[in-house]
């Protein structure tokens, strides 16, 4: 009698097994199976445009690439026409996706507005915005912000590196940094000279930060900033510069811009998401849940910082809520990661 009952409850949990397997496979209210990157198993097709940030397209290009790999149909394109560029793409619903190295701004968030734009915020990583000079450069080991806006501010008089300090050398400075449209030079005039957008202008600006490598890389006396990726990938091209922001000399590398105390040039990366594009399009939700599954390790190797589980926990839950607006006031200066998680609880 005991093994009758045994074997009619074996049954009855094999036949349950099966009509479960049945509804999974055949899409019956349960959740799709997942790929161990977190997107979804069923193949999807479709495009995704992104562009913005040439700091942030690292990231971007090398989460579409792996990404692509589990869904092949899905057309991710990134271009890099700095965050200005991408943001005026966005807010003109004309891509999808924008990267962004700097909060949206207030010009922007009305611009999209006035096109009937709605975006979701999605912090994804961190970096530490880095100063550069040469290899052959015996003489500078740590820059304080004072010596930092003394060169950069508008109508400078700082030409040649004595200029800054007399036991540096009377030779001519030549600067390289980010262009005008780029959420980098934003990030950096406001944390340095204190006032967005307040630079000297004569100075090799590019938005394409490898142009930017190349140019310090090539010349012995200059001197330029770009994102920390662009130091990772280009060792021994070009040399950090500690900066001291009043507590002495911190270089940037993964543990200083992942707890805060390589400031003021800490700063956290964004995508901004069109949220009738995601309702759409679910190869869009398919990525975002990619980049908060499987981020971690793509981001590590782009050379910049991934956030914490629980705070990609976070970020999904704003894709997934389509929470629209941002939580920050431009480019705010001393933004660590933990303050995303306070104040989306806020």
């Amino acid at each position: 009698m005991r093994n009758m009952k045994r074997k009619s409850v074996i049954s009855i949990l094999a036949a349950s097994l099966l009509l479960g397997s049945l509804l999974a496979g055949c899409g019956g209210g349960g959740e799709a199976a997942k790929t161990e990157g977190g997107a979804p198993a069923t193949k999807l097709s479709g495009k995704i445009a992104i562009d913005g940030s040439s700091t942030v397209g690292p990231i971007s290009e090398a989460i579409a690439e792996e990404f692509n790999k589990d869904q092949p149909d899905v057309n991710v394109t990134v271009a890099t026409s700095g965050t200005g560029g991408g943001f005026k793409k966005f807010v003109a619903g004309e891509i999808d996706i924008s990267g962004a190295s700097r909060p949206i701004e207030e010009k922007e968030i009305e611009a999209a507005k006035k096109n009937g734009i709605e975006y979701i915020e999605l912090p994804i990583a961190f970096d530490g915005l880095s100063v550069v000079v040469n290899p052959q450069n015996d003489f500078v080991e740590t820059m304080t912000v004072a010596d930092l806006k003394k060169i950069w501010e508008p109508n400078s008089k700082v030409t040649l590196w004595s200029d800054v300090n007399p036991a540096w050398p009377k030779e001519k400075i030549k600067l390289y940094g980010a262009g005008t449209d780029s959420g980098t030079f934003d990030y950096f005039t406001k944390a340095i000279v204190g006032e967005e957008k307040s630079s000297r202008s004569d100075y090799q600006a590019s938005e394409d930060d490898n142009v930017l490598v190349q140019g310090v890389a090539g010349d012995k006396y200059a001197l330029g900033y770009f994102g920390y990726a662009y130091v990772e990938q280009n060792l021994g091209k070009i040399k950090l510069v500690k900066i001291d922001g009043g507590k002495g000399g911190v270089a940037p590398d993964p543990a200083t811009i992942a707890d805060g105390t390589y400031q003021p040039l800490s700063r956290p990366l964004f995508w901004y998401v069109n949220k009738k594009a995601l309702e759409d399009k679910p190869e869009i939700a398919a990525l975002i849940k990619y980049l908060t599954g499987s981020g971690t390790d793509i981001i590590k190797s782009t050379g910049y910082v991934p956030l914490p589980a629980e705070t990609y926990a976070i970020v999904q839950k704003r894709a997934d809520d389509k929470k629209t607006g941002t939580l920050f006031k431009g480019a705010e200066i001393g933004v660590k990661i933990g303050d995303i998680l306070t104040r989306e609880g806020a």
